[in-house]
Parts: C-alpha cells; structure tokens; sequence
C-alpha cells in the first residue's frame, strides 16, 4: 500500500542554555512535520487531473476552489501535491479536510480570498494537516494563513510564517480548535488601523486547546490570545529570544477557564510589553477564572536581561489555581492588578 512520506524540520533554539532545558520530546517533536501512513488507494485508482485531489472519488483539479466547491456540503479529503501555490479557498459548507501529499511540501503563499486569509473557514468543520502558509499580509495588516468564520477546527502538523497573523476566528461561536504539532514563526504586528495581530487570534469561539507546538520569533502583538471561555494551553515552546516589538506570550483578556501547564517560555529582549509572560482578564473578566490551573510550566528571561517582569499577570482576582512553575532569575511568581 502506498503511504505519505514523513518530512520533519529540525528546531534549533537561538541559545543553546535554553535548549538544553527543553524536554526531549519538544526537541524531537514539536517542529516536526510528518504525518502518519495514509492510504492512497482511492487517489490511485484513477489519474489526478491536478494539484488538488479529492481522495475519496480520485478527481484533481488545477485550482483548489474548485475541489473545494466539489465537495460542496459532503465530507471530503483534498490532498495537496508537492508544489508553492499562490491560490486560496472558501469553503461555505462540509466537512473538508486539508491534507499535504507530503507533509512540509506544499505551501500557499501570499495567495488571499475576501481579503481575510489563504482558507476562509465557514462549512461545518476542517482539517489542515501538513500545510505550511506563508507571507499572508493584507492592507490592514491582519491577513492569515487560516480565517475561521464557523464549525470546528484541528490544525496537525502544520507551518506558518511570515505573515500578518496565523489563525484568526470571529466571535460567537460555540465549536472546539484544536492545534497540535504546528509552528508558528515570524507572525503578529500591531502597524495595523484595527489594533494588533498574533501569532493565534481567537475570538470568542467555545474552547481552545493548543498543544506540542512552537511558537517563534514574534513581530508584534501577543504569541496566543484568546477570548475562548475554556483554554487548554499545554507542553508548548514559546521562544521569544528573536522577536521584535512583541507583547504576551499568552493573553487570555476576558479570563476563562482550562489549563496552562508544561510549557516552556523564554521572555526576549526586544519587547512592546515586557510586563508579563501570561496575562489573565486584561480586559474584563466576561469568564470566570476560578480554578484555572497554571503549572509546571518553565520560564527564564534570554540571557543578559536584568528586568523583573511577572510571569502571571492578573486582573480577575479569581482563584486561580496556580502550582509549581519553574521560574528563572529575576521573574516575579505572580502579580495582581
């Protein structure tokens, strides 16, 4: 049976003490883009026509709105061919999962629809496995990699650099985001007329969970914010040693519920607000933070910065429910304002 290829990118931290105290496990995994076997006997019984190919049925198109619209409000599989695309896609129902021939080998760049992102999200749920998005901007400076205006969301696996933002969702949704093993690189401003852009931009969207993944080299605005009422947020890498003008490594602004715990963090030099690592209920407290676990988790500062910044900041005066985190010199446990 012909499977995927694994393809895996190496992660090299910007110094070498910080490394050495990052688990083994985040070192071999969370960079790495490589999917499991996935079988393509359905993509194989019928030549593709294209770059975009529909698993279930073998069709390929040349553009991949058209395999999207082809699969219009069923369940359907687009695997993506090796190749830089300049395209992108809106998918208004279904249940599509986008999927990397070759994990790591097929890119979207620059390309933008409704002048949102690459992928406008607004069918019942997605998947995006393998991709990488890259160099997504817009005149008011928030273009994504992924736009998600409804249904549920997994992201595996996946790459996004050099853009405005990553991801970005509307607000009032009830539905679940999950991120796993994905990187996020050279992503946020705070140039544009709306305010800032992040690395991750969720709105009040249900539930969040972010896990094994890396977070890198910040242009602005905060590494994850989110306005979601639960947030797990565990056994990451926030590396903000080469990061410019950046915030928070997560801001959870209106409180909420949920977990942050085994994360590693690594507060840069060159900051907008060097105030705190994690912030809570910077901007009301719409969801109660009673009970938010935060723990083993491990934060210095990158070498030679003498600043004494908190590594919780919070505004709620809820219980949180904060444990054992390993803290390096000169960060403040926790500090109420």
């Amino acid at each position: 049976m012909l499977t995927i290829k694994s393809y895996a990118i190496a992660m090299v931290s910007p110094f070498a003490s910080a490394a050495d105290r990052l688990p083994r496990w985040i070192v071999a995994g969370v960079a790495a883009l490589a999917v499991g076997a996935i079988p393509l006997a359905a993509v194989m019984a019928q030549p593709a026509r294209g770059n975009f190919t529909i698993a279930e049925t073998g069709q390929g198109f040349a553009l991949l709105q058209d395999a999207v619209d082809a699969i219009g409000d069923a369940r359907g599989t687009i695997l993506v061919a090796p190749g830089v695309y300049d395209q992108c896609a809106v998918q208004k129902a279904g249940r599509i999962e986008f999927r990397a021939a070759e994990a790591g080998k097929a890119i979207f760049d620059g390309g933008i629809c409704e002048g949102k992102a690459a992928l406008v999200l607004r069918g019942d749920s997605a998947a995006i496995r393998g991709l990488t998005f890259a160099n997504m901007h817009v005149r008011e400076k928030n273009g994504a990699g992924i736009r998600l205006e409804n249904g549920e969301l997994s992201i595996v696996q996946s790459w996004f650099r050099d853009s405005d933002q990553g991801l970005l969702t509307v607000n009032g949704k009830s539905n679940r985001i999950t991120i796993d093993k994905s990187t996020f690189t050279r992503l946020g401003t705070c140039e544009g007329s709306g305010g800032c852009a992040h690395s991750i931009y969720v709105g009040d969207y249900g539930e969040l969970e972010v896990t094994r993944s890396r977070f890198e080299q910040g242009r602005g605005g905060h590494y994850v914010k989110s306005r979601a009422s639960r947030n797990r947020i565990a056994n990451n890498s926030f590396d903000d040693t080469g990061g410019r003008g950046t915030n928070y490594m997560i801001d959870l602004p209106e409180g909420g519920s949920g977990m942050i715990s085994g994360n590693w963090f690594v507060q840069g030099k060159d900051k907008e607000n060097w105030s705190a690592l994690i912030a809570i209920g910077a901007e009301g407290g719409k969801y109660s933070s009673d009970g938010l676990v935060i723990r083993d988790n491990d934060a210095r500062l990158a070498p030679g910065i003498t600043r004494k910044p908190a590594f919780i900041a919070d505004w709620t005066g809820d219980a949180l429910a904060v444990g054992e985190n390993s803290l390096g010199t000169n960060l403040k446990p926790f500090e109420s304002r």
